[in-house]
């Protein structure tokens, strides 16, 4: 016939044999594989002719499939689990294609050992899974690891196969080494020693708690994700379906500003910032998807604290802001309610009259009349350096004592001399200054907001007011 069938014969036991790996089988004159695989089938097949080797001898049976096919008989090559996976299949096509064989092969799928012991674990395996072997024969160590990172940052469930023989006894514990770096030492673990066969065995235990001994090159690891958890002896990775939780009844607004805290904390060093700096850092990153900008931020002790305390104590003070695009991206409705002022000079008669008198910017001008009206006030920069200069200097003066300052001026021209003079000129006056040339009105308004909500820090609930 010419014909081979690459039959995946499952992890051991008949009962995991397909009925389609059967009839290929009964099918089949003669069967080839290795030894120990051609034993779990013997009483199926007494009647073929069969041609077994030892380990490492892949390509010599593929060579004989196709020799033993070219005479015209059917051959069965069987693998054990699936033969797809890490089994024959793959072989038998690369050589059909790379020595132009013109024989049929067909491939018949099993049961893979992983998805066997997934089975008797419980259900590891419910959401994104991949599968690593740690044999390292024919590929080599570096791309291994390479592998197990991916894995292990990537969070997907993993099924290790080939996790040790007698010289391949580190590798396990090299990967349980790299996946301590990204999972918790409590990541459950299922062990499954001899799948489908008579000397099965089923062990659930953690990450941490792994001990390398009891596995051997009959054994499968399967380790969870980080919403895996044990239940009855039990590996269970829930899919979402049940997730216990009741619907939100915050806005959609606040919802996506939760989950985009949440996935930037993922890439922050929170532990590098105090807590008013990662607070201010969140919404600055929030607002710019810019990592970079977490360290430019110079964030005064307690001026977060001390802001909100102003703002919620009945007669908070003014914000005064150097153009109106800050004043658009703060918070309208808490400001609203707690009975905030919000004010800009720019398009103030008054503004244009002194800034044509004097000859100086408008933005000099707003702030020379808002330093008369509210020298206490909470100034905010987030577009004009010499503004923010102009204020430096009514404060070295002592005419204006503002609350905080927010320094986040952008551009080219006099942006970092203008921070500079408010950190080194006034540093006794409470600021965050966004370093360098970086800043703009967005930033400005979302340094204000991260005041506003410093409350939400707790419990990490950010967007009061979306």
């Amino acid at each position: 016939m010419n014909k081979i069938y690459s039959i995946g014969i499952g992890p051991g036991g008949k009962e995991y044999m397909t009925a389609q790996a059967l009839e290929a089988l009964n099918k089949s004159d003669v069967v080839i594989g290795y030894k120990f695989y051609i034993q779990l089938v013997a009483d199926l097949i007494a009647d073929k002719e069969v041609f077994d080797t030892g380990m490492k001898k892949e390509q010599k049976r593929s060579r004989e499939a196709f020799r033993l096919a070219q005479m015209g008989k059917t051959v069965a090559v069987i693998s054990s689990g699936d033969s797809g996976v890490y089994g024959m299949a793959s072989l038998l096509w690369e050589m059909k294609g790379k020595e132009n064989y013109d024989t049929e092969v067909e491939v018949i799928p099993g049961i893979s050992a992983m998805m066997a012991a997934a089975a008797k674990m419980g259900a590891p395996l419910g959401h994104d899974f991949c599968s690593v072997s740690m044999s390292d024969l024919l590929t080599p160590w570096e791309t291994i690891e390479k592998r197990i990172k991916a894995a292990a940052k990537g969070d997907f469930i993993t099924a290790v196969y080939n996790p040790k023989s007698n010289e391949r006894f580190w590798q396990l514990a090299r990967l349980r080494e790299v996946f301590l770096q990204y999972r918790s030492a409590d990541t459950p673990v299922g062990i499954a020693r001899q799948v489908g066969r008579e000397e099965e065995s089923y062990t659930t235990t953690t990450l941490g708690a792994l001990d390398i001994s009891v596995v051997d090159m009959f054994t499968i690891v399967i380790i969870g994700n980080s919403q895996s958890y044990i239940y009855n002896d039990k590996v269970v990775t829930p899919r979402g379906y049940y997730s216990g939780k009741k619907e939100s009844t915050q806005k959609i607004g606040r919802q996506i500003m939760n989950e985009s805290f949440r996935t930037i904390l993922q890439s922050l060093d929170a532990d590098k910032y105090s807590p008013e700096h990662l607070w201010v850092a969140l919404h600055a990153v929030h607002t710019t998807a810019d990592f970079s900008v977490a360290d430019l931020l110079e964030v005064s002790d307690g001026i977060v604290e001390k802001l909100n305390n102003a703002f919620y104590s009945g007669k908070p003070p003014v914000i005064v802001t150097d153009v109106n695009m800050v004043t658009r991206g703060i918070r309208k409705a808490l400001v609203q309610k707690l009975g905030i002022e919000v004010k800009c000079y720019l398009d103030d008669e008054r503004t244009e009259a002194l800034a044509a008198e004097k000859g100086i910017t408008r933005t000099q001008a707003g702030i020379r009349i808002a330093v008369q009206e509210h020298p206490d006030a909470l100034y905010a920069f987030g577009n004009a350096p010499t503004a923010l200069i102009e204020l430096v200097k009514f404060i070295r003066k002592g005419t204006a004592n503002p609350i905080g300052v927010i320094g986040a001026p952008v551009g080219f021209v006099n942006v970092r001399e203008s921070k500079w003079q408010l950190k080194h000129g006034c540093s006794q006056t409470p600021h965050i200054i966004v370093s360098g040339r970086k800043g703009g009105s967005n930033l400005a308004a979302t340094i204000i907001n991260a005041a506003l909500s410093w409350s939400d820090l707790k419990n990490m609930n950010p967007g009061e007011g979306l």
